[in-house]
C-alpha cells in the first residue's frame, strides 16, 4: 500500500476508533440506565447486570459503527483540507477518484465488522439474552424476597421475611392473602422454601399457623400445621422463554425458511428472506457512508470560514440513504421478491458516493481544458 494511503487509513481508523468508543458508551450507559432499574429492582445482582450489559453490547456496536464510520470520515477529510494536506495532494496530481482509494479500503474493513456483528455475534447475544430474562423471570426469590420488607407479588398478596438464610430457607416467614374481600387468610411459618414445579412456582411452609378471618361472619378460625403448600402458580409472572425471533435465528435459516420456523416465530417468509439479505446489506451501507462522508467535503473549494455547507450536504444525503432503508422495509414485505429492495440503500449509497467524486473532479477537468 502507498505511503499515503498507509497515512490516511491510520488517520481514519485512529479517529474512528475514538468515535466509536465514545458512542457506545453514549448509548450503552442510555440503556444501561434502564437495565439497572429493572434488574436491581427485582433484586438481581450486580453480577446479572454486568452480564445483560455485556449481551446487549453487540447489537448496540450495530447500530453505532456506520455512524462512526461516516464521523471518522467526514472529521478526517476536513482536518487534513484545514491544514492544506488534501490541497497539496491535488496538487502533485491526485484526483478524488485516487484519494478515495484508502477511504474505500476503510469503509471494507467497517463492513467486515459489521459482517461478524450481523451473521454471528448479534444472533447469539439476542438469544443469550433472552434465555437469561426467562430464567430471571422465573428466579422468584430473586424478584419479590427481600429481608426486612413487605413485598407484593400479586395484586392481593402480602409477602415478609425476616431472614434469607444461605441454604434458600425463608425463616420467619409472613404471607397475607387478601384476594377475597370476604375472606382474608394470613400464614406464618418458622421456615418456607420456594419450589419450581411444572404447574409453577409452589411455597413449602414448615411449622406454621394459618389464621383464616370470615368477614360475613366475622369469625376467625386458627390452624397450625407441621408442614403446608401454597401454591403460587397463576399469581405471578414467571416468564417463559417462549418462541425464537427472527433476530436470534441464524442466516441460513433465514436464507431457507422452514415451515416449523415460520410457525414459531410467526414471520412470513417474505419477512425471513428480507432480514437475512439485510444482513449482507447492512455491512455495505457501511462502507458506502464512510466514502460519502469523505467525498462530499472534496466538492467546491478551499474557503477559511470552513466546509460547513459541504458537511450540510453529506449529512443530507446520509438522512436519504436513511429514509430508503424505512422504505425498502415497508415495500420489502409486501411486494413479491421483497428482498431484493434490502439492496437498495447500498445501491443507492455507492451512487450517491459516485456523484459526490464526479462533482469534485469536474472543476479540474474545466481548469485544464481552460489552460488549454
Amino acid at each position: 500500500m502507498p505511503r499515503f494511503d498507509r497515512y490516511l487509513l491510520s488517520q481514519l481508523l485512529g479517529v474512528f476508533g475514538f468515535f466509536s468508543l465514545v458512542m457506545v458508551a453514549v448509548y450503552w450507559v442510555n440503556r444501561a440506565v434502564r437495565l439497572f432499574d429493572q434488574l436491581i429492582g427485582d433484586g438481581q445482582s450486580s453480577l446479572v447486570f454486568l452480564e445483560f450489559s455485556m449481551l446487549t453490547l453487540p447489537n448496540v456496536i450495530r447500530l453505532v459503527l456506520p455512524i462512526s464510520a461516516f464521523v471518522a470520515s467526514v472529521y478526517v477529510a476536513n482536518r487534513l483540507t484545514q491544514e492544506s494536506e488534501l490541497v497539496v495532494m491535488q496538487a502533485t496530481g491526485f484526483s478524488p477518484w485516487r484519494m478515495a482509494r484508502p477511504v474505500l479500503v476503510f469503509g471494507l474493513i467497517v463492513a467486515g465488522m459489521m459482517a461478524i456483528l450481523m451473521h454471528v455475534l448479534v444472533p447469539a447475544s439476542r438469544g443469550a439474552l433472552a434465555e437469561r430474562t426467562a430464567e430471571i423471570s422465573q428466579n422468584v426469590t430473586a424478584r419479590f424476597l427481600t429481608e426486612g420488607q413487605f413485598t407484593h407479588p400479586s395484586a392481593g398478596l402480602t409477602f415478609y421475611i425476616r431472614e434469607l438464610a444461605p441454604t434458600g430457607e425463608l425463616l420467619d416467614m409472613f404471607l397475607a392473602d387478601e384476594r377475597d374481600p370476604a375472606r382474608r387468610v394470613t400464614y406464618t411459618a418458622r421456615k418456607a422454601l420456594f419450589a419450581r414445579t411444572e404447574t409453577g412456582p409452589k411455597l413449602l411452609m414448615f411449622d406454621g399457623m394459618a389464621q383464616t378471618l370470615d368477614a360475613s361472619g366475622r369469625s376467625l378460625s386458627l390452624t397450625r400445621f407441621a408442614d403446608f403448600t401454597y401454591d403460587f402458580s397463576g399469581m405471578i409472572e414467571t416468564g417463559d422463554r417462549g418462541k425464537r425471533s427472527v433476530d436470534e435465528l441464524g442466516t441460513a435459516e433465514l436464507l431457507s425458511p422452514t415451515p416449523a420456523l415460520l410457525a414459531e416465530t410467526g414471520e412470513s417468509a417474505e419477512a425471513f428472506l428480507f432480514d437475512g439479505h439485510s444482513r449482507f446489506a447492512q455491512p455495505l451501507i457501511a462502507a458506502a457512508t464512510a466514502v460519502i462522508g469523505f467525498a462530499g467535503l472534496l466538492i467546491g473549494a478551499f474557503s477559511r470560514f470552513g466546509l460547513w455547507r459541504q458537511i450540510a450536504i453529506s449529512v443530507a444525503m446520509l438522512v436519504v440513504l436513511q429514509a430508503i432503508v424505512t422504505v425498502s422495509t415497508d415495500l420489502a414485505l409486501t411486494a413479491p421478491g421483497g428482498w431484493l429492495w434490502a439492496y437498495a440503500a447500498p445501491l443507492v449509497g455507492f451512487a450517491q458516493a459516485t456523484g459526490l467524486l464526479w462533482l469534485a473532479a469536474r472543476p479540474r477537468r474545466r481548469r485544464r481544458v481552460a489552460a488549454a
